[in-house]
């Protein structure tokens, strides 16, 4: 999951110097975030359409499945010899595949009421959450940096949902309720980093997804008969979930993830960019400002983390 060592000349088992892993990490890792936020463009489009929420997670989720039973899993069952569904925490790998289901039916509602990019900024919260919750749940030392950082971006928060903004009051509750099920989510992924294959955590998150909102599609299903367009766009959502979450998974086999934190901000920037292009809706100043500072205080926190842990360790990785 992370690159380390003392020689920047050395090179890795796959043939490649230590700086070059990293910046592919960075690269996979901008990709990740850059598909993530089509997809969620895919999914306010659909929702404005009249899908219904729970419609587009069984959508998204099916064809997740559907596309790495063809491809990932034939992949991963070759080069370990084990079925993709060991795993050596099941009751944790449920419960995460529950929370990864969960936040993606209250993120799809708040991009049916907010534009895309103050909901991603406000989803943006959850690694400020569990920054404040890591030494108790992760047993990761508490810091005065962490809290400041964690102010400062509640601070932002603040900003972006002021009164008088563009998010209505239930998009604010729901913005709430996604950053702490997504922080929930992630301390999750931490957790099952150290027991389980990526690529298994992934095809959980899928497989369960599936099974739940197939369950509960019949009563959520809207009367819609799509276009060819929407079509195209329904069908893209199995191959962009994937490979935005593989693109991910790569990314953090490259490089380490002190390394990526600051990156993935980049998906802010991104959902800005697709909301501005698609739906022609651009945050105004104070919201920008507020989401500047999301941005800032999670990127900060993340560089300087990185930095901690390597002046402890006394070398130097990847980017100089």
């Amino acid at each position: 999951m992370s690159t380390s060592s003392t020689n920047a000349s050395a090179t890795t088992g796959l043939g490649l110097a230590p700086e070059i892993k990293s910046w592919l990490g960075i690269v996979l890792l901008v990709a990740a975030v850059s598909t993530l936020s089509m997809l969620d463009s895919v999914n306010k489009i659909l929702a404005i359409a009249g899908y219904h929420v729970v419609m587009i997670a069984w959508i998204r989720y099916t064809g997740n499945t559907i596309f790495m039973v063809f491809t990932m899993v034939p992949m991963y069952q070759k080069r370990t010899g084990y079925s993709i569904l060991k795993t050596n925490n099941l009751r944790l790998q449920l419960f995460r595949a529950c929370m990864l289901l969960l936040s993606t039916l209250i993120f799809f509602t708040m991009l049916r009421i907010m534009p895309i990019a103050e909901a991603t900024s406000l989803n943006f919260c959850a690694p400020l959450i569990v920054l404040a919750v890591s030494p108790w749940v992760l047993k990761e030392p508490s810091r005065m940096s962490r809290w400041i950082a964690v102010m400062i971006g509640f601070i932002g928060m603040l900003i972006v949902v002021r009164p008088g903004g563009d998010i209505p009051l239930a998009g604010v509750l729901l913005g709430a309720c996604s950053a702490c099920t997504f922080a929930t989510f992630s301390i999750l992924n931490k957790k099952l980093a150290k027991v389980d294959d990526p690529t298994v955590t992934l095809f959980y998150g899928a497989i369960v997804g599936m099974i739940i909102s197939t369950i509960a599609v019949p009563f959520f299903w809207s009367i819609h008969t799509p276009s060819t367009i929407e079509w195209l766009l329904i069908v893209s959502m199995g191959l962009t979930s994937t490979l935005g979450h593989f693109f991910m998974n790569c990314a953090y086999k490259h490089a380490e993830a002190s390394m990526l934190m600051p990156f993935t901000y980049m998906q802010i920037i991104a959902a800005a960019t697709l909301g501005w292009l698609v739906f022609d809706q651009f945050p105004d100043g104070f919201t920008l400002l507020g989401i500047l500072i999301i941005c800032f205080s999670g990127a900060g926190i993340a560089c300087y983390e990185y930095y901690l842990t390597h002046q402890r360790k006394g070398t130097v990785h990847g980017i100089r």
